[in-house]
């Protein structure tokens, strides 16, 4: 089964047949396709989620989901519980929680963009199942096995972003108990990992684009690709992006804020709009050259 059996692989027949054989390709051309909202995944068309790292007011998630939408976006993201690393906040954050998902209810009523949110407690899974049709199991959360369990049972399409320690051993493991309940609507998603070096002094990951080909050989679902919370630097957003589209991305999440500079989270990240236009339509490009599409 396995492509690559050169000595020291992460992932062995062993682990495919008793780990996690719900989550690994039956042969060579599986591959799972599934729509969500009408949105293709595992398919030709490689959809965008974009938005604000944090839902900071009504107007300003309203705004990014019309221009997300304009601008060729399939899904809005958005943050209204957000771990932080640290405890402290700045001046400029303050945690939307409840008021931020019903905001984000309010901007799909009015554009028609579906949702996709992180959720990081249970105790408010109802809450924002009435408004995400994707949940985000964020990195810091991917081992966190009674909220994956909790959140597989809902039967709401999945995204698990990989921890920034995990192996794709361990990363492959926790979408199987999304999988063993029955849920099988999962896109796995690459956000960056830490590593001994980094390339400046605030890039605190380094966009493993490998695992893309090589979480391929081993299962079927679609992966999806994070450039801004792994680059954590605008001006290397653009190419990283591209990057992961080659590396064979079957979605790609960026941040994209209408003032980046000014945004209550990692201002250093985000894109504007019209950054996100001139991105998409070369993402389009490149896309086409394999095969593939965005637009």
């Amino acid at each position: 089964m396995l492509e690559n059996k050169f000595p020291g692989k992460d992932i062995s027949e062993e682990d495919i047949k008793s780990k996690f054989p719900l989550v690994a390709k039956k042969n060579l051309n599986h591959f799972s396709k599934f729509k969500i909202q009408g949105v293709e995944f595992g398919g030709k068309k490689i959809p965008i989620f974009a938005g604000p790292n944090m839902v900071e007011s009504e107007r300003l998630i309203l705004d990014c989901a019309y221009n997300i939408k304009k601008y060729g976006g399939s899904f809005l993201r958005g943050g209204a519980f957000k771990p932080l690393t640290f405890p402290y906040r700045s001046k400029k954050y303050t945690e939307t929680r409840e008021m931020g998902i019903k905001w984000m209810l309010n901007a799909k009523k009015k554009t028609g963009i579906p949702i996709i949110t992180e959720i990081m407690e249970e105790k408010f899974l109802d809450l924002v199942c009435q408004t995400a049709d994707i949940l985000q199991i964020g990195s810091r959360n991917m081992q966190n096995y009674p909220l994956i369990t909790a959140c597989a049972k809902t039967k709401k399409p999945i995204m698990l972003k990989r921890h920034y320690g995990a192996s794709l051993r361990d990363w492959l493991g926790a979408a199987e108990y999304i999988l063993s309940e029955g849920n099988k609507k999962v896109i796995l998603c690459e956000r960056g990992v830490s590593t001994p070096h980094t390339h400046r002094s605030t890039s605190r990951f380094l966009l493993d684009l490998q695992v893309v080909p090589a979480a391929k050989e081993i299962t079927h679902l679609p992966i999806a690709v994070d450039p801004s919370h792994a680059t954590f630097w605008r001006p290397w957003v653009e190419p990283m992006t591209l990057a992961s589209i080659a590396s064979g991305a079957d979605a790609i999440m960026l941040e994209v804020h209408p003032d980046p500079e000014n945004s209550a989270v990692d201002p250093l990240q985000p894109i504007n709009y019209k950054s996100f236009k001139n991105l998409v339509n070369k993402m389009d490009k490149l896309a086409k050259s394999i095969g593939r599409k965005v637009k």
